[in-house]
């Protein structure tokens, strides 16, 4: 896709995506209480939503319970949204859906986002054990989310299955996706449609360009709204930056390799850790990984977001210690505002 003119990094709101990763010498314990912090300190520097991703049996992430998580971190917060990027559709019975998101929409009124996905968000085993005798597979998916949307609306109050809570309610359904056909669905639905470039970058450009072609207005969204989420990692200094990313270049590798782990402590050198075919296979996953100093970070995102005209960007940052992260959504946050200002 050739740079346009059009909307700047700094015209369009910055979220972050939240995998909840258990690092190594912890507990999940920890790992909340680090999410809660980094989701204080994100809404106090701005940033639009808090979005926590739906996996199972990965030792290093520990949002499995999606919604419980959701509810946690949005008791411990204010104003900012705080939704599921997303919760695995396929997983769960849509009334079962409706009746979690309806309560935390009316613990939390207006600011609570449902996020949903086509695929199982673990291996295709432990799907099996979730699921039991329920034979949901992604093709549900279309008529799962129709029957999300029938147990949100008032209509449905004369219906012999209902959601309460949930019905009557505003609660924000996006599309989440890594290919086309999911690019398809949420234009076809008229529902803001999120793209995860942050681990399937392959269709990224492809998907977003036909969701936007194709896009039929609905009673929920009048023109597409695309976002995108993406890896990002801001240290000091480019040095700093590419060692703190060598903790996410481990857990890809761990992801490709089958040998998966929790999130481990950056190294000095990646030699030894990776072949020369794992480290080709990192670096095409991580394409859209986003790693250097304030500046570095800055012309990259806006040479992005010339490229691909996003109405937001979702922010993930695998790095170890929680106030090096931290402190990477605040260079992040500064260079933002900084072009916002200029």
């Amino acid at each position: 896709m050739n740079s346009i003119a059009g909307k700047r990094f700094q015209d369009i709101p910055v979220s972050i995506l939240d995998l909840a990763p258990i690092t190594e010498g912890n507990t999940a314990e920890t790992t909340f209480k680090n999410s809660l912090k980094l989701a204080q300190a994100a809404e106090a520097m701005g940033y639009k939503r808090y979005w926590l991703a739906e996996h199972h049996n990965m030792e290093s992430v520990a949002s499995s319970a999606t919604a419980v998580l959701i509810g946690y971190i949005a008791g411990g917060t204010k104003t900012m949204r705080v939704g599921s990027g997303g919760i695995m559709l396929p997983n769960h019975a849509p009334l079962v859906v409706a009746e979690q998101f309806g309560t935390l929409a009316s613990l939390y009124p207006g600011r609570i986002d449902l996020g949903l996905g086509r695929a199982p968000g673990t291996d295709q085993l432990t799907a099996m054990a979730l699921r039991r005798n329920r034979m949901e597979t992604a093709q549900d998916f279309p008529d799962d989310i129709l029957a999300l949307q029938k147990y949100f609306s008032a209509e449905n109050s004369k219906a012999k299955v209902r959601a309460i809570p949930g019905e009557g309610l505003d609660i924000p359904i996006w599309i989440l996706g890594s290919s086309t056909d999911s690019a398809q669905l949420a234009a076809l639905l008229g529902l803001p449609y999120a793209f995860a470039s942050h681990f399937a970058p392959a269709h990224f450009l492809t998907a977003i360009d036909l969701y936007r072609r194709h896009f039929r207005p609905s009673a929920y969204l009048d023109k597409p709204y695309v976002m995108a989420c993406v890896n990002v990692i801001a240290a000091d200094t480019n040095a700093e930056a590419e060692r703190l990313a060598t903790s996410y270049y481990q857990l890809v590798t761990g992801i490709i390799t089958g040998r998966r782990r929790r999130l481990q402590k950056p190294v000095d050198s990646m030699s030894g850790l990776w072949t020369d075919q794992e480290e080709a296979s990192v670096r095409q996953m991580a394409h859209y990984a986003f790693i250097g100093d304030a500046e570095k970070i800055g012309a990259d995102l806006s040479f992005f977001q010339r490229q691909t005209q996003l109405d937001e960007i979702m922010v993930t940052s695998h790095i170890y210690d929680p106030e090096a992260r931290i402190h990477s959504y605040e260079l992040l946050q500064s260079v933002h505002k900084n072009e916002r200002g200029a």
